[in-house]
């Protein structure tokens, strides 16, 4: 279990290295920092003391080991655009983003799940014919227009939510949080659905695919012949052993929620992190481009070691196999 956990730290560590050293390549290769932040016409001796200033004059790899040494620290210099610090800026805009994503999460499976399973075992039901169609529509429409037609339909036509904005926060020391107000619920029903809908899709086509394979295995076939219950078969052993594959989906689909929100986050102007992110793209504001891409870097690698862990405790084999060291 050490030496497993000890393997994925280090691969872990790796991986940052790596996205770290993409990121500063930004640096050195898209714009020149120097020029945002003097002006065309700054004269050649302030730019010289800006880059030396800034420590743009010492080799490369030295300037690689300061970025990767202030990053560790979650330092990402000052926003070419605004003026202020990055790391401020991140802090304002994650509650946001993680908020956001957390409740698309939630939704996609309180609702994929059970839908994947009655779709598993009433395959031919006409409810069950629903669920597929409109988990076809979930995966073949485009974020963007799913949030355009769920504003159309429920902000403009019926007036029942707001189409844009966070609505009224409470602050809780540095967080700040939606989810303790009526009008932050408001504010959060249509971006979290429209963000929740291709993981919901998802998550029910592959509980549905997983389920179906799992009840055609003898050992349900042998579980069935003990006599047993269908709900006790059914719930007891063959979901239970779906949602293997359904965590490692569901781990790396919440990464992909927080780092792939940017559309909806656009669409319906939600101030999180997708949002500066474009602003930031829009401008060329490097720092935060490289700061946004480091976070979501540890936040998949986060994600991936704590659905490993989750692998040790669901299935005893992989404990067996890590305890052999394979």
């Amino acid at each position: 279990m050490l030496a497993f956990l000890l393997r994925r730290l280090l691969q872990a560590v790796i991986v940052m290295v790596v996205v770290a050293f993409i990121a500063f390549l930004l640096f050195q290769y898209v714009g020149d920092p120097v020029v945002f932040l003097l002006g065309q016409d700054a004269r050649p001796e302030q730019i010289r003391q800006m880059r030396a200033d800034l420590g743009l004059d010492q080799p490369f790899f030295v300037q690689f080991w300061h970025f990767l040494v202030n990053a560790a620290q979650g330092e990402f210099g000052l926003s070419l655009r605004q003026g202020a610090k990055v790391s401020r800026l991140i802090g304002e805009r994650f509650p946001a983003t993680l908020e956001l994503s957390l409740v698309a999460a939630v939704l996609a499976l309180v609702m994929g799940i059970p839908m994947g399973v009655y779709a598993a075992l009433r395959r031919n039901s006409a409810l069950s014919h629903l669920f597929m169609v409109i988990s076809l529509l979930g995966v073949s429409l485009p974020t963007f227009l799913i949030g355009i037609l769920l504003i159309l339909v429920f902000a403009v036509i019926l007036g029942w939510f707001p189409s844009f904005g966070r609505g009224e926060t409470v602050q809780l020391g540095w967080w700040t949080t939606g989810l303790l107000s009526r009008d932050g619920w408001m504010h959060i029903v249509l971006p979290s659905v429209t963000l929740a809908i291709f993981q919901l899709t998802l998550i029910m086509r592959l509980v549905r695919a997983e389920m179906l394979e799992v009840l055609r295995t003898d050992y349900i076939k042998f579980a069935r012949a003990r006599g047993l219950p269908e709900r006790t078969v059914h719930f007891g052993h063959a979901l239970k052993n779906t949602l293997v594959p359904v965590m490692t989906i569901t781990g790396l689909q919440l990464g992909g929620l927080i780092a792939f929100a940017i559309i909806t986050e656009t669409v319906f102007q939600w101030p999180g992190m997708g949002l500066l992110f474009i602003q930031a793209v829009t401008f060329a504001d490097i720092p935060i481009m490289a700061a946004y891409l480091c976070l979501i870097a540890l936040i998949f690698v986060v994600i991936n070691l704590v659905v490993d862990l989750l692998y040790l405790a669901v299935d005893p084999r992989l404990r067996l196999s890590s305890a052999k060291g394979l």
